[in-house]
């Protein structure tokens, strides 16, 4: 199967999925589900890539035991999140916000999700129909890069939820282990985790196409999805020592705080 077919079936693979999650919000009036499968749906396409890619089987199962390990820890732990909480507050905004449109401008979002899906999805391509497989130490600088980016997130997302789980600290901006360093440090690994993919594409015909994975994910965190909404008005109204925390901590990279 050719890899424009094989992304053909990824893309329609997620947007089957999300629009699964759009009929079951229709019921639940919750959309926060929509984060835990767009998560897991990444692990989905990587495992069809690695069965139809025409690369050494070796390449093929490396990139998906990654994609898919990386893949359903997020889930996971956004599926643990969203236990018994109410819809995450972008998403209830945006109902609000819709009015009686909501539901066919929910829909709009999800599948301009699964679009996006299929864009990240592309260094997993790029991998699977490799000529030939990774050499050893480029494999290996991979796995490395990998297990850093996977650890640093899992890190960050248990050192602040365990933050929040303190009454104390209601109301106030963690500036614990990581986040000391840096106000998103788990939206750097996050970023840094799809490196993984450009070092191991590396020999590759169309390795150029990795860089989609962390310069996308980059501009999805930094600019529109991720901090602007963590860090806008509201939220800093809300938190205590939110300014003297943007004027001393770098938002992205892990960095000594400013004096």
């Amino acid at each position: 199967m050719s890899a424009l077919s094989i992304f053909g079936i990824g893309l329609a693979t997620a947007i089957a999925l999300l629009v699964i999650v759009w009929v079951i919000q229709l019921f639940t009036r919750d959309a926060s589900l929509v984060d835990v499968v767009w998560s897991a749906s990444l692990g989905v396409i990587a495992l069809e890539y690695a069965l139809a890619g025409e690369a050494p089987v070796a390449a093929r199962l490396l990139m998906s035991v990654l994609a898919i390990a990386w893949s359903f820890r997020l889930a996971g732990y956004l599926a643990m999140r969203m236990k018994g909480a109410p819809e995450d507050s972008r998403y209830a905004a945006a109902r609000a916000s819709w009015g009686h449109r909501a539901d066919l401008y929910m829909l709009a979002f999800f599948l301009l999700q699964a679009v996006i899906a299929a864009v990240l999805s592309i260094p997993f391509l790029v991998v699977a129909y490799m000529d030939d497989g990774p050499s050893l130490f480029t494999a290996a600088l991979a796995v490395v890069v990998w297990f850093v980016s996977v650890v640093g997130e899992g890190t960050a997302d248990a050192q602040l939820k365990a933050f929040k789980a303190r009454s104390e600290n209601r109301g106030k901006v963690c500036r614990q282990g990581l986040w000391y360093y840096s106000r998103h440090p788990n939206y750097f690994f996050e970023s840094l985790h799809w490196v993984s993919y450009v070092v191991l594409a590396i020999g590759a015909s169309w390795w150029w196409a990795t860089l989609i994975g962390p310069v996308l994910m980059a501009v999805l965190l930094l600019k529109i999805s991720g901090i602007p909404t963590v860090e806008s008005k509201d939220a800093a109204d809300k938190r205590e020592g939110h300014d003297e925390y943007v004027r001393t901590t770098n938002a992205f990279i892990p960095w000594p705080p400013k004096d």
